[in-house]
């Protein structure tokens, strides 16, 4: 009940806190956050591959909550999996660069993907799954915060894709310069 208390009220804070936008090493910020939610246990246990990623632009305290939300999802709902796999990295797309987390989890069915970023909203059972369905709600609210989008894909028993967009530049007086955007997804690896 605490947790939970703890992220509503995260939740509304990001609605109205001032966002400090600075340039994020992303590499730096990945590999943080992968140390701080998992032990070298886990390290051992889950195949994590990170590759050199662009830096963005936004803010580093409440990205590194994206980030957090996202690859403890990630290492989640692909836990039950013999061998569990987590790539991170990036790739040039036609319009901007897109940074990717793949992983071989258990995925969903696209049909319900509209609940994912609702408060409390889940699509596994917490006896399958801990979890009280607010952290896709703050990685939504914290990347319209910054302007960008969040969406998802996914298949049953082939995992998901989670996707959002950040700002790729800003102007000398650190503010966002709009129609240029960073594109981040988390994608599913087939067997």
């Amino acid at each position: 009940m605490g947790q939970l208390i703890d992220e509503l009220l995260a939740f509304s804070r990001i609605g109205r806190s001032e966002i400090n936008t600075s340039k994020i090493d992303m590499n730096n910020l990945v590999k943080t956050v992968i140390n701080e939610i998992t032990t070298p246990e886990e390290r051992n246990l889950i195949k994590i591959k990170i590759n050199k990623l662009p830096s963005a632009y936004g803010d580093p305290a409440v990205i590194k909550q994206v980030i957090t939300n996202l690859l403890s999802n990630a290492i989640k709902y692909s836990s039950k999996k013999e061998k569990p796999s987590i790539n991170i990295g990036w790739e040039q797309t036609k319009y901007n660069q897109a940074y990717f987390v793949k992983d071989n989890g258990v995925g969903f069915d696209m049909k319900y993907s509209n609940k994912l970023f609702g408060v409390f909203q889940r699509l596994h059972s917490t006896k399958e799954f801990e979890g009280n369905g607010v952290g896709l709600a703050i990685v939504q609210r914290i990347i319209h915060r910054h302007g960008g989008k969040v969406w998802a894909e996914g298949e049953v028993g082939m995992g998901a894709t989670f996707f959002f967009t950040l700002p790729e530049k800003v102007d000398k007086n650190d503010n966002i310069i709009e129609n240029s955007y960073l594109s981040v997804k988390l994608i599913t690896i087939k067997k």
